[in-house]
């Protein structure tokens, strides 16, 4: 399996390039590698489909966050960049959106590679945005859920088309069925062709003569579908993922939209998250503090046992390695950190109070660490260092 190359390689651009300056790079690379450019060149065909990938992650502000946080690896199941499954035909269907029907039409003759000059039947689905919240646990270990979206969804009765039937469609007159219209015009360069898309059919080619009485001609209805979502082990707080082709349905057999998951973290009763790290307050008895003990501290795959040495400070830090959260883009795994807070009564009985006025002149309880015990600033550095 070939290691995916990087879309900003890919378009020849740095990280910080603006929305115009990828606009422009891919317009470059596509004319280059264009199939009309490049006849029965399979290796242009696979540069100019990478090229319209790398286009269709970095143009979206929203997937290239996603792409800039966590590269290809929110792919497939997990992610869905849309990109690795393009056909020329879904690249060709978006080609005027960049270049202009004017410039593809007069460059390219109107022609299009395999496709002709007419578009993909319909329109596009817009996207979806849900939310989804999860535990502590079910981010350590990552979880499937299956929600309800209401959504548009194909219509059952045309299976989507939005004619009545198979034979309630005619050829375009306006454009004979190319999806497009001509039109030559004379300059002092001479006579220039444009072509632009056909008002008629919207570029489809054709046109609904009857159309489907249940959803009126769309292809499409209002309605649910149960979506099952794979969600990764060590998403955070903010994350977006998405599912292409899950969003809502097209007009008229158009491609559907996405579905973008907006990750929500429960807060949990007891622990804390700090990055891949998880945090715990643990609060100790003075005697404890002094002769040692043994306790059980809360984590996110249970409960756990831990000691704590005679003599320990308020302030002294524990470490369970490995008992964070897993890195969504990597093999590292946060720990958890243990914080000793030693408790200080606020209240004391007469009897209690004459014992700590014993032990407040008794030379063991003066105040007395040792040059090789670290203050606080040292102990915050270690855990982040």
């Amino acid at each position: 399996m070939s290691t995916k190359r990087d879309y900003y390689e890919i378009l020849a651009v740095a990280k910080t390039a603006s929305q115009d300056e990828i606009k422009k790079a891919y317009r470059k690379v596509a004319m280059q590698y264009h199939p009309d450019r490049n006849p029965n060149n399979k290796e242009a065909e696979e540069k100019f489909k990478e090229a319209a990938e790398a286009y269709e992650i970095l143009s979206d502000p929203d997937k290239r966050a996603q792409y800039d946080r966590f590269g290809h690896s929110m792919g497939g199941n997990r992610g869905g960049y849309g990109g690795g499954g393009m056909n020329m035909d879904d690249i060709f269907s978006n080609f005027g959106d960049i270049f202009g029907e004017d410039i593809f039409g007069s460059f390219f003759g109107g022609q299009r590679s395999g496709g002709g000059g007419r578009r993909g039947r319909g329109t596009r689905g817009s996207n979806l945005r849900v939310k989804i919240r999860l535990t502590y646990e079910e981010i350590a270990k990552g979880a499937n859920k299956k929600i309800k979206v209401k959504k548009y969804v194909p219509c059952a009765t045309c299976n989507g088309l939005g004619a009545k039937d198979k034979n309630a469609f005619q050829t375009c007159n306006t454009c004979g069925g190319s999806g497009q219209v001509r039109k030559v015009t004379q300059t002092f360069l001479g006579q220039m062709q444009t072509v632009t898309t056909c008002p008629t059919c919207a570029g489809e080619g054709q046109i609904i003569t009857s159309k489907c009485g249940h959803c009126k001609g769309e292809g499409r209805v209002y309605g649910e579908e149960m979506v099952s979502i794979d969600i990764p082990a060590g998403v955070q707080e903010g994350m977006q993922l998405s599912m292409s082709g899950k969003g809502n349905a097209g007009e008229r057999g158009g491609a559907p939209g996405d579905l973008l998951i907006l990750i929500e973290e429960e807060p949990h009763p007891e622990l804390h998250r700090d990055g891949l790290n998880i945090a715990y307050d643990l609060h100790i008895s003075f005697p404890d503090a002094v002769f040692g003990t043994q306790v059980e501290v809360p984590t996110i795959d249970g409960k756990a046992k831990i000691k704590i040495p005679a003599g320990t400070q308020s302030g002294k830090i524990f470490r369970l390695k490995g008992k964070g959260f897993p890195s969504v883009n990597s093999y590292e795994k946060g720990d958890q950190l243990i914080h000793v807070n030693v408790w200080t009564p606020q209240h004391v009985t007469p009897e209690e109070k004459t014992m700590l006025e014993k032990m407040q002149t008794a030379e063991s309880f003066q105040p007395n660490p040792e040059k090789s015990e670290k203050g606080f600033f040292d102990k915050v550095r270690d855990i982040f260092s």
